[in-house]
């Protein structure tokens, strides 16, 4: 048998195609994510199939029997010939076999991939990291293969992913962290240490002056309405280089360190909502190793602002 056939050949496809499909999924690339994490799905299942019997690969359209013979090792064919069951049809046999559980959101992955859904692509693919990480996870536990060996740097990132005991959005805010820490390693792959210090030197943001234009991911949707808060520098918790943060206005004398939006430059890191900085571990800037830079945006530009009191550990 041709040894594109060959469980380890399937394998290595999924496993590349599952890693990309994280790699997509990080630079919110989620149309790109649906393609790969089909692929990684199917080629996954079909290792499955293949590795219980050739003979599983096997396409029944037409009533060919050459395909059941030549899976069967008793005929040579052009490979060029060689047809073998499509996704839908090898998750079904997996499912049939009680590897695979049914689930709406793993054929909703597989018609994305397809271009059969009636419905934007990028939308749906989004929320469905969890049913790529928990798909694979049962097959690879079909196979004997340790989560490690397939997904390699993007161990982590599933292991959260199938984790129920954190919520969704803790869930989400690590998987985002870890893609965005991804990503910022492959800015930097090949880079001498100097270097890398370099850039992140040169990084620390400068304090901005008010200007109406100012970047509009900080004045979107600011609680209370106007132009009043807060900016400071803290450690991304992605990267671990000056990530920016928006502090809402406490209502006295001092500076809050209530932070509802956090952004890094270098990783591309982004969380909105205090909810999500919360969930993040991020410090608040007075407790942070990076000394922060702070303004005052009332639309006069930069003013001294108090220290606050001492911030406790959220």
């Amino acid at each position: 048998m041709d040894d594109s056939l060959s469980f380890e050949s399937f394998f290595e496809g999924a496993s590349r195609a599952a890693q990309k499909a994280m790699e997509d999924h990080g630079r919110g690339e989620y149309d790109e994510f649906a393609l790969h994490a089909g692929v990684a799905v199917e080629r996954l299942a079909k290792a499955v199939l293949v590795m219980r019997n050739p003979l599983y690969l096997v396409e029944m359209r037409n009533g060919n029997a050459d395909l059941l013979l030549y899976f069967g090792g008793d005929l040579a064919l052009d490979t060029a010939k060689v047809r073998t069951v499509g996704a839908k049809e090898a998750i079904q046999r997996l499912r049939r076999m009680g590897i695979l559980p049914s689930g709406s959101k793993l054929d909703l992955l597989i018609e994305l991939r397809n271009g059969t859904a009636h419905t934007t692509v990028g939308d749906e693919a989004k929320t469905l990291l969890p049913t790529l990480a928990e798909t694979v996870a049962v097959l690879l536990t079909a196979i004997g293969t340790s989560f490690r060996a397939f997904w390699g740097r993007w161990s982590r990132a599933v292991i959260v992913a199938v984790d129920k005991q954190l919520d969704e959005m803790r869930r989400d805010v690590e998987i985002r962290i870890d893609q965005a820490r991804h990503l910022f390693e492959d800015k930097f792959r090949g880079l001498s240490k100097d270097v890398k210090a370099q850039v992140l030197a040169a990084s620390e943001p400068h304090v901005p002056r008010f200007d109406p234009g100012l970047d509009a991911r900080w004045l979107d949707e600011l609680p209370g309405g106007g132009h009043y808060f807060h900016l400071a520098t803290v450690d991304c918790p992605a990267c671990e280089g000056p990530a920016t943060v928006r502090l809402l206005p406490s209502g006295k004398d001092t500076i809050s360190s209530s932070m509802d939006i956090l952004y890094c430059d270098l990783c591309n890191l982004h969380l909105t909502g205090q909810d999500e900085v919360k969930a993040s571990g991020t410090r608040s800037p007075f407790q942070s190793s990076r000394p922060p830079r702070l303004i005052t945006v009332t639309g006069v530009g930069p003013m001294p602002v108090r220290d606050p009191e001492p911030a406790t550990e959220s």
